[in-house]
């Protein structure tokens, strides 16, 4: 096969797998939307404490970070489609052992169900990654970003699942708040079902034959210190993966807590959910603008713009006077596009600063990372809002920025580098 009919083929597949993947995309933000929407108040009915409740927050995040590691090196070995499958069965599993956990009244259970229902948001980040493998240096961002935009429409619709969900639970003599999981089994296996059927060639597969890897012996089974020690190794990477991790964070903390706050100076639940809305807008609706932009001016400073919009967003809702809610509002939508332009731009940057072989471990071990980081900020957001108060935490949170800052200003310096 001539070089030129290799590129037609490879462009061919990268066509049909950036619309299988956001078509998954769409069903598992879905099952994320849904589950989530509905977690809490699960744990909490089966526990009978509101503190409690908070773990199932908790759950699903670690779960998420946790199940990156063994889905990325699954990955390595097979390709894309086995591990993006075994992610969704396993976020199929998760909301069966919820539903398990509601009816039987274990607390457990229900965490247990909740641990691998963070599974399904492992994946769809996972699938990302995907877009990229077989995508041209000049459209490999944009391609990163349809998937990532594919996600908004599952996880606007997700949520509003839930008074369905509650009819569906009793026609199912299950109980009412369980009723949403449901949605997410269904959701979750159709996306497996997509995937599964519809990822074929496998593009990882299909990345490492056009390079002339020979893809019967199989790919490496990197552990996750040998996938850090491959991100310290190269300077973009590592910019990379501080940038995806601080935003994630930044992102996490402020998200998480800018309800409580609204609540605490008596916002409706409807106004509450009007500022989420916009923050969830920012997050992904604009994804492909932002990849456009990292094709066009460079990954790097597509991460600075992240890091000015995130600056931007916490000065705005850190300094909104009380029951400012447009302001909050506009400081919530920032935060959202600041994450949006770390998480494209960062996720391209990481996927072409390291080789085909050890790619899926080090993106595996950066959702890990990120993962990991982003529950720990959402932790702590609580104690510093219980104690300095909202101001603070937005504060705290911008100085977040600046290793992220030091770091691509030290990059731009060096000759060489990826874009």
């Amino acid at each position: 096969m001539t070089a030129d009919s290799a590129d037609s083929t490879d462009a061919t597949i990268q066509r049909r797998t950036v619309r299988v993947l956001a078509a998954a995309q769409v069903l598992g933000g879905v099952g994320v939307g849904a589950g989530v929407a509905v977690g809490g108040l699960v744990a909490e009915d089966v526990s009978g404490s509101t503190a409690l409740a908070g773990l199932a927050q908790t759950a699903t995040v670690l779960g998420a970070a946790v199940a990156a590691l063994p889905m990325a090196r699954l990955m390595s070995v097979r390709g894309r489609r086995p591990g993006l499958v075994s992610g969704y069965v396993s976020a199929v599993l998760g909301s069966v052992l919820t539903v398990l956990g509601a009816e039987r009244d274990s607390f457990s259970l229900v965490l247990v169900g909740l641990v691998l229902l963070g599974s399904g948001t492992a994946t769809n980040l996972q699938s990302r990654y995907a877009a990229t493998d077989l995508a041209t240096p000049a459209h490999r961002a944009r391609a990163l970003g349809t998937v990532v935009w594919a996600t908004t429409v599952g996880v606007v619709l997700g949520p509003n699942l839930s008074g369905p969900g509650g009819a569906v639970g009793d026609w199912l003599g299950i109980p009412e708040l369980a009723g949403p999981l449901v949605f997410s089994a269904l959701a979750f296996g159709l996306a497996a079902a997509v995937v599964a059927g519809g990822l074929r060639p496998d593009p990882l597969l299909q990345s490492r034959r056009t390079s002339g890897v020979d893809v019967a012996r199989g790919g490496p089974t990197p552990t996750f210190a040998q996938s850090l020690g491959t991100l310290r190794r190269s300077r973009p990477a590592t910019v990379a993966l501080v940038a995806l991790a601080l935003a994630h964070t930044v992102m996490v903390s402020v998200m998480a807590m800018t309800p409580v706050h609204m609540r605490h100076e008596g916002a409706s639940l409807q106004i509450v959910g009007l500022v989420i809305s916009a923050h969830v807008a920012g997050m992904f609706a604009f994804s492909p603008v932002v990849g456009w932009l990292a094709d066009r001016f460079g990954r790097v400073e597509v991460i600075a713009l992240g890091q000015v919009l995130l600056v931007a967003a916490v000065v705005v809702a850190g300094t909104a006077p009380e029951q400012a809610n447009v302001a909050l509002g506009v400081g919530l939508l920032l935060l959202g596009l600041g994450w949006s332009c770390a998480l494209v731009a960062g996720s391209t940057l990481l996927s072409e600063s390291v080789d085909d072989r050890a790619r899926p471990g080090v993106q595996g071990a950066a959702d890990f990372v990120m993962g990991a980081v982003g529950a720990l900020g959402g932790a702590v957001a609580g104690v510093v809002v219980a104690g300095p108060g909202y101001g603070v935490l937005n504060a705290l949170a911008g100085l977040l920025v600046c290793p992220v800052v030091l770091l691509v200003l030290g990059l731009r310096r060096t000759p060489l580098l990826t874009r």
